[in-house]
């Protein structure tokens, strides 16, 4: 029975964090801008501005919190259904899924916030 729960949180590991991974365009893509009649050296100081702006966004502490959580999670669920090794256990994998998710989450966010900005200077962003 533990080998199968064991093989069971594996699994689930796995399809969550691919489900996290492929969500939409990568994370790190840059915004795409329809260059017609845009002035290159205006858009490069505009987007280091939207860029400083998106910094704000905290993706580190976004990463720190979901892997927190993460980890009590499974420590929790790791706890019920088995021993402490299991709660050890589970408590890692949760914290690699909560942390990722959450970055992956951060990610996109910051790249939301760029791209708005841009399109409130009046771009036309593409993706």
């Amino acid at each position: 029975m533990m080998k199968q729960l064991t093989a069971l949180t594996v699994l689930a590991t796995a399809v969550l964090l691919t489900g996290c991974m492929h969500r939409g365009p990568s994370p790190l893509s840059e915004p795409i801008v329809d260059r017609r009649g845009v002035n290159l050296t205006a858009y490069e100081t505009d987007l280091a501005d939207c860029k400083r702006y998106g910094a704000e966004v905290g993706v580190p502490r976004k990463v720190f919190l979901g892997a927190v959580g993460g980890a009590a999670v499974g420590g929790l669920i790791g706890a019920v259904v088995g021993n402490h090794e299991t709660a050890e256990r589970n408590a890692g994998v949760g914290a690699v899924v909560g942390g990722t998710r959450e970055g992956v989450s951060g990610l996109h966010e910051r790249n939301r916030v760029i791209k708005n900005c841009l399109r409130n200077r009046g771009y036309k962003v593409l993706n």
